[in-house]
């Protein structure tokens, strides 16, 4: 592992992410909000670190909430975008702020996404509102039928099922 990403995971405390990588929550809102759908109230709002290393990435999932990802240091960021009814596919890559560069973006409740570094390590935080709660994640390889489905549809995405 590159020598930053090692200090990052021992300083920040992460641990691995069941997608891919690792990560550390850092807030989670003490207020309560009902989403307007069926699931029980959630914290208003979660923040964590993800750090991806050494070609790392979050394989293909969904969240019942939208989530924003911020890039905050190393190598860019490819984050890789599925709408519900896997009817497209799209890319952006989150970094330094520059020509087809963004240091943001969000992934809407519900969209399927995946990411890698395109280096030795990048280090993001992910806000997600309503707030993070492992019964609103959803991994795409638990999935087969939707897996095989884009694996049809999108080649491209494949590698990160």
């Amino acid at each position: 592992m590159h020598s930053r990403a090692d200090e990052l995971v021992r300083r920040l405390g992460l641990q691995p992410h069941p997608e891919g990588g690792f990560y550390r929550e850092i807030f989670r809102s003490a207020r309560r909000v009902q989403p307007f759908d069926a699931r029980p109230a959630r914290s208003g709002l979660t923040l964590i670190y993800f750090l991806l290393a050494d070609g790392g990435a979050s394989r293909w999932h969904r969240v019942a909430s939208d989530e924003a990802w911020s890039w905050v240091e190393g190598d860019a960021l490819e984050l890789f975008r599925i709408p519900a009814a896997l009817d497209g596919f799209t890319r952006e890559r989150l970094g330094a702020p520059g020509e087809g560069v963004e240091a943001a973006a969000v992934v809407p409740a519900g969209e399927w996404q995946a990411a890698r570094t395109t280096g030795a390590y990048t280090l993001v935080t992910c806000a997600v509102g309503p707030g993070f709660d492992f019964a609103d994640f959803r991994m795409m390889g638990d999935d087969a039928e939707v897996a095989d489905e884009v694996r049809r549809r999108h080649p491209e995405a494949a590698a990160l099922i």
